[in-house]
């Protein structure tokens, strides 16, 4: 063993070390030994910064903005929605819907967006149908992890070990190579998941206590006694209604009903607009209205306007949450609005705001009579309207004090008229990508580009959406793949694995080497995993005269199988609270199925991909 390769090994042991007790963070650890490679002459500052012109970092790149689109553009939530409509009250029904649907998304944007997503979703349908969340977190985490292994752009180690391909010489893998082998493993997750179902949920939750969540709508809306009065009203034709603006018919003077929103078909979806006193209404509009009076007869004001009464799924406009939301404000003691009646404010022509409700002195006052109440230092406001002009009420500080915003602000998707935009310029990326017309990071750029021009998302919001941690993480790590290579230390480590297995078979190899990814992936995170271990992998294919590509493809999904820790992946970290588990939990479920995935690689990449 060289000093060079003496060297490129202590550096390689000291970022592992660092990664495992977390100190510095790990960008931080991959700039620091990217510098130390340079400063031991092991290699020159342009092959040490070589990564940053590298296309799969772009790639990735891109992918964490298309992912940010989705869930900007609700469709993300639109298939939790879809969930909890077609799975009811059947558990194993809601777990294979469940792990479909996660690891559908996660094929084409963040698994650990995915995963966030789908948690409160999946606490309340656990909480409505009577079953332990620990029954759903583990399948719920399980399938983001497997959502990786579905297209090549599902993980950045797909990406990763695709680039190691082509630094080889190698064409790289389409964009669909991984599905074949991605749902017969994403099969198995589901088949074991429903047969241990009863032996997921951990002991720990037994007698437990469930968390105090955060506020809801349901409960803004209780304390101010607003449960019965919204309702849902369609415009029918011939109604007195059509072309007439809402300043005209003055519904709230007259009879009460305070529009707070409407939904306006349009050819490509629906739009939430709100409400001004020049707002024409047209046919087919639905009206979300909030009745002031209990005892309004709602048959004869439907028939006297023309208008046909709606059904909610759920209580006091819920079923809008993306784009419609209540919130609590104070008004502060030297507020300008104090001594003011909210007429007088004009909430709803200067704000896009109305006001549903005040609570004087912890009491929530009658409805009528609301809008002509002179407001007094204390009093607490409940205000309805779009989730954008709700966050814009945070900047008026001075005059209004916003106290409560319910938990389903998280799920408010600011640009949801924007979703078929955001499904045409995704499914215009993955043909780019499938049919090799551009190379895929072009094609993943012209995606981010299209989702800018339509509005989909926001250049602010583009940047922030990019993990730039696991960038310079990835960034940093290349660099030693060249390393081992210049210094001899990947012939190195093929020998040794050769010397392991001796004359076994390719699928020995194929199995040691799955194992050694997997173990790694245990201490270090998946995407610095694969770029270590896939220069290895390659080695070890030309040392055996065999194809590289079921070598490179067991490194990518080996990579992913990070099962069998509760912090071998940020996916399984997110769930510990929400399912109760323990580390054991996961060791127990993880590592027996860790080695089903092993097998079934072992057994079928060689068949997809002859040696």
């Amino acid at each position: 063993m060289t000093q060079d390769i003496l060297t490129v090994f202590l550096l390689l042991g000291a970022c592992i070390l660092a990664f495992i007790v977390n100190r510095p963070r790990m960008d931080a650890v991959a700039l620091l030994a990217l510098l130390a490679l340079v400063l031991t002459g092991i290699l020159t500052v342009d092959e040490a910064l070589a990564g940053f012109s590298e296309p799969s970092v772009v790639l990735i790149a891109a992918f964490f903005v298309i992912g940010e689109a989705l869930v900007r553009t609700g469709v993300a939530y639109r298939v939790g929605d879809w969930l909890v409509r077609r799975a009811g009250n059947s558990e194993p029904r809601l777990l294979v819907l469940l792990m479909l649907a996660v690891a559908g998304l996660g094929s084409v944007m963040s698994s650990t967006g995915v995963v966030a997503i789908f948690i409160p979703v999946t606490l309340g349908i656990a909480s409505r149908i009577g079953v332990p969340p620990g029954r759903l977190m583990m399948p719920l985490a399980f399938a983001g992890l497997m959502s990786g292994m579905l297209t090549l752009v599902g993980t950045p180690p797909n990406m990763v070990v695709n680039s190691e391909l082509a630094r080889a010489g190698q064409a790289g893998f389409g964009f669909f190579d991984f599905t074949p082998m991605g749902l017969i493993v994403l099969g198995l997750g589901i088949a074991y998941m429903l047969l241990l179902r009863q032996r997921i949920a951990p002991a720990s939750t037994e007698g437990a206590q469930p968390a105090s969540p955060q506020r809801r709508l349901r409960d803004l809306a209780r304390d101010y006694d607003l449960l019965e009065r919204g309702r849902r009203l369609q415009v029918k034709p011939g109604s007195p209604l059509i072309g007439r603006t809402l300043g005209d018919m003055q519904l709230r003077k007259l009879y009460g009903a305070n529009v707070l929103a409407i939904e306006r078909q349009r050819p490509l979806g629906r739009d939430m607009l709100s409400t001004s006193a020049n707002l024409e209404i047209a046919v087919a509009d639905v009206l979300l209205v909030d009745f002031i009076h209990p005892d309004l007869d709602l048959w004869c004001f439907c028939a006297d306007m023309g208008l046909q009464q709606l059904r909610f799924q759920q209580d006091y406009f819920a079923d809008t949450v993306r784009e419609l939301g209540l919130a609590e404000v104070l008004v502060p003691p030297d507020s300008a609005l104090v001594g003011k009646s909210i007429l007088e404010l004009r909430m709803r022509s200067q704000r896009g705001i109305n006001v549903v409700g005040l609570r004087r002195k912890g009491r929530a006052l009658s409805a009528a009579g609301l809008i002509e109440r002179k407001l007094r230092a204390g009093d607490t406001l409940l205000i309805a309207g779009t989730w954008k002009a709700i966050r814009a009420l945070t900047a008026e500080a001075h005059d209004f004090l916003v106290l409560t915003l319910p938990a389903e602000i998280a799920e408010a998707a600011p640009a949801a008229r924007r979703a078929p935009f955001a499904l045409i310029s995704l499914a215009l990326t993955v043909v780019l990508m499938i049919f090799g017309i551009v190379p895929n990071v072009v094609a993943a750029l012209i995606g981010c580009m299209l989702l800018g021009a339509f509005r989909c998302i926001d250049m602010d919001s583009a940047y922030r959406a990019i993990h730039w941690q696991s960038l310079l993480l990835i960034v940093g790590m290349l660099p030693f793949a060249l390393a081992l290579q210049k210094t001899g230390g990947i012939t190195l480590i093929v020998d040794a694995m050769l010397g392991v297995t001796g004359t076994a078979s390719p699928r020995m190899v194929l199995a040691s080497l799955f194992m050694l990814t997997a173990l790694v992936g245990l201490f270090i995170s998946n995407t610095a995993t694969a770029v270590l271990v896939a220069p290895v992998a390659l080695g070890l294919a030309q040392q055996l005269g065999v194809s590289p590509y079921p070598f490179a493809m067991t490194v990518a999904l080996a990579a992913s199988a990070a099962f069998m820790t509760p912090v071998s992946s940020p996916v399984n970290t997110l769930v510990i609270g929400p399912g109760r588990y323990r580390f054991i939990d996961f060791v127990r479920l993880g590592v027996p199925f860790t080695l089903l995935v092993m097998l079934a690689c072992v057994a079928l990449l060689p068949v997809f991909f002859a040696f």
